[in-house]
């Protein structure tokens, strides 16, 4: 008992499990001009809910810009708005297709809102075609959840990567109730 309790103690502090950030990076090629997918994810920034398979609701918080640098959105993982992110766009470059949305309050969520952010960056294949790349920075508090939520970020990430593509495809919103047929559609 107590060598197990050494060893699981051993993996638990020399791990990754309580590493300061989490990363990964998710990609996915879509069939669509990039103007047409910046338009979704950097000119739109507030409607995150119309091509999210997670959120109920997003909405612009007054008083920031409607989009850009500073621009503020509130994505509402639930329909009673309790469990929520509330995010800033940062570090805008509309020439390059990039932003950062920093993320400034969670709600519900194990997020450590000082060190988490999204990097989204659009890169041109050609007329018809776009690659986004959806970077993920996260603390969790408590720190060891970071490592065991990874999977389930990652999958969430991949999921929206997914609802994008549809969404800037067909312009049909997504949504919790009709992102599983949707998915069945891109795999």
């Amino acid at each position: 008992m107590k060598t197990m309790l050494t060893f699981t103690l051993t993996v638990l502090l020399s791990g990754n499990l309580f590493a300061q950030t989490q990363s990964f990076t998710v990609t996915r090629e879509i069939a669509v001009s990039t103007d047409s997918v910046w338009t979704i994810v950097g000119e739109n920034y507030a409607d995150i809910a119309k091509s999210h398979p997670q959120l109920s609701a997003s909405h612009y918080v007054e008083g920031t810009p409607l989009n850009g640098e500073g621009c503020e959105r509130l994505c509402s993982f639930s329909d009673n708005g309790k469990k929520f992110t509330r995010e800033r766009m940062t570090e805008y470059n509309e020439e390059e297709y990039s932003f950062k949305a920093e993320i400034l309050g969670v709600n519900g969520l194990p997020i450590d809102t000082t060190q988490s952010y999204m990097l989204y960056n659009l890169e041109v294949i050609n007329d018809t075609a776009t690659t986004i790349s959806l970077t993920m920075v996260y603390r969790t508090n408590p720190a060891f959840l970071g490592m065991l939520a990874k999977g389930k970020f990652k999958k969430g990430i991949e999921d929206y990567a997914i609802a994008i593509q549809h969404y800037a495809l067909t312009g049909e919103e997504v949504n919790p109730e009709n992102f599983k047929r949707i998915k069945k559609l891109y795999n």
